[in-house]
């Protein structure tokens, strides 16, 4: 929102959404519970102050002449003007405790509160990661215990637990392929990705200097294995694959593809992102995956970061192993557990790359999976990954005959339903019925994505989801396919009734405004 210095922005410039024709007209610029809220500086100024502070004493500087010249214009308010501001904020929020938040390939589901309250215990949420390792042994056996987890529901011999996410943990995996080439003097420059593999895949693989080449897919939305064995060569250092991939669909030629990539050579990254539609069923180890990361959040409940605290680890076959990141937890036979790092890595794990993070992980994260892992057990993680499945495939056959499923004919999907805007009339698009089902109370779903087909339209209802909200969902979503297809040109201005009207999403990527523009009469009474 640009707040320009002539003074606060008429409503279409605020962006605000209008009441329909005919609506009432409020005084306030409020719809009953959907409230107009100003930004903060708005609600407040910098001449005045929640609270009475007595003048600060005269003190000699200690800043060596870098003194602030301007003030700093942080707003004055009470802690009833700020505990509104930001209630009132949340509620114009989406968030996976409102509703069923459909996003695919993300997994967003619900985040059980006993992870909540194991999170919170002392001595996991106050410890501090320069504590002597004798006052954190509970902590390391936390980990440990995690690891071991891991490992177990993988099939593979090791696993590093301090990458911080997703794309850190595909970087993890990479910079160990990368060492395990040098350490036998091969110089390969090329990684290989399929057309319908996660696109931080090329990103990291090009991140750690890579060439990469592209795999296409077949027309059931699977690897191409012919074209990708008639790639392989002594240049090809390995595959960037994820299984399930993003057309929601198993990978059945995996293993073949393993063995034809280790017969020419490579190793293999396996994009470990979608493992909450096989975990308990599937263990990566047996299909020949020399390396992949698993998204905590996504198959293990832990809360999305947001740009915050997560956990990607990595788990590595015995090709692999040697090369994994320091530091890790190591259990001696006497039951005490230590870390082993680059002082103490000589002794046994000398191939090391080197270290990912200053510190070891997010224990945070670490507490809430294992709190999740030990509440469900073997056969309920199993269950997890059976009832996803379920509600995916349930999704896409209610839906599949008013929009367009691509791979609906390539047998059941896994995790996430996959529709294309086909058959939408009068110019409408899939974002157009993005905007409509914000309407329906909503947040939409994953768009745009994969590339692979036109207008994607990414559902994944995760396990999490009642048959009643998955049926409410799925008759909304009906409701705005059949307007789409009958060229209703009301969704070409939706949504309706949301707080904001529609962003011109070409100016909104091209010239964001993010910054405050602060008044003339604030910048005065400042002086």
């Amino acid at each position: 929102m640009n707040m320009l210095t002539e003074g606060r922005p008429t409503k279409q410039e605020a962006n605000i959404a209008m009441p329909e024709p005919g609506a009432v007209q409020t005084h306030t610029g409020n719809r009953a519970l959907m409230v107009d809220e100003p930004l903060i500086f708005e609600t407040g100024s910098p001449d005045r102050s929640g609270v009475d502070l007595p003048e600060a004493p005269a003190v000699d500087s200690r800043l060596g002449g870098l003194e602030r010249d301007d003030a700093i214009g942080i707003p004055g308010l009470s802690e009833a003007e700020t505990v509104r501001h930001y209630t009132r904020l949340s509620r114009q929020n989406y968030a996976i405790d409102v509703g069923l938040f459909p996003l695919g390939s993300c997994t967003m589901k619900h985040n059980p509160r006993l992870n909540e309250k194991m999170a919170r215990l002392k001595g996991f949420s106050d410890i501090h990661p320069l504590q002597p390792v004798d006052s954190v042994q509970g902590a390391l056996g936390l980990i440990d215990e995690l690891a071991t987890w891991l490992k177990t529901l993988t099939g593979m011999p090791a696993v590093a637990m301090s990458p911080k996410a997703g794309a850190h943990g595909e970087l993890c995996g990479i910079l160990a392929i990368r060492s395990a080439l040098e350490a036998r003097g091969d110089a390969r420059e090329v990684i290989l990705v399929p057309e319908s593999a996660h696109g931080t895949n090329p990103a990291t693989a090009a991140f750690a200097g890579y060439k990469v080449e592209d795999i296409p897919a077949n027309a059931d939305g699977r690897v191409d294995l012919n074209a990708l064995k008639a790639r392989l060569g002594p240049d090809v250092a390995g595959v960037m694959i994820t299984n399930p991939n993003t057309c929601g669909l198993f990978e059945p030629d995996m293993k073949a593809i393993s063995d034809a990539v280790h017969e020419a050579g490579g190793l293999v990254y396996c994009d470990g992102a979608n493992f909450n539609a096989i975990v308990g069923r599937v263990r990566p180890g047996d299909l020949g995956i020399d390396a992949m990361h698993i998204n905590l959040h996504k198959t293990f409940s832990t809360p999305h970061g947001g740009g915050g605290p997560g956990s990607g680890p990595v788990v590595f076959s015995e090709a692999l192993a040697p090369f994994a990141p320091l530091p890790f937890v190591e259990k001696s036979e006497d039951g005490h557990f230590r870390l082993v790092e680059e002082e103490t890595a000589e002794e046994h794990h000398a191939s090391s790359f080197g270290r990912m993070v200053a510190f070891h992980g997010q224990m945070g994260m670490f507490t809430r999976a294992l709190t999740y892992m030990l509440s469900h057990g073997a056969d309920g993680l199993k269950q997890v990954a059976e009832d996803a499945v379920l509600n995916a495939n349930y999704v896409l056959r209610s839906l599949e005959d008013v929009l367009d499923a691509p791979f609906a004919k390539s047998g059941p999907c896994m995790h996430e339903a996959l529709f294309s805007d086909k058959g939408f009339t009068n110019g409408l698009t899939t974002l157009d019925l993005a905007k409509g089902l914000i309407d329906e109370g909503y947040h939409p779903m994953t768009m745009y994505f994969p590339l692979v087909v036109h207008g994607a339209m990414l559902v994944e209802p995760t396990e999490t989801e009642s048959k009643a909200a998955i049926d409410q969902f799925i008759g909304a979503l009906r409701s705005v396919a059949e307007r789409a297809k009958a060229g209703d040109e009301l969704l070409k201005s939706a949504p309706h009734f949301a707080p904001r009207r529609r962003l011109d999403e070409t100016q909104a990527a091209r010239k964001p405004i993010l910054v405050w523009q602060e008044p003339e009469e604030y910048a005065e009474a400042a002086e």
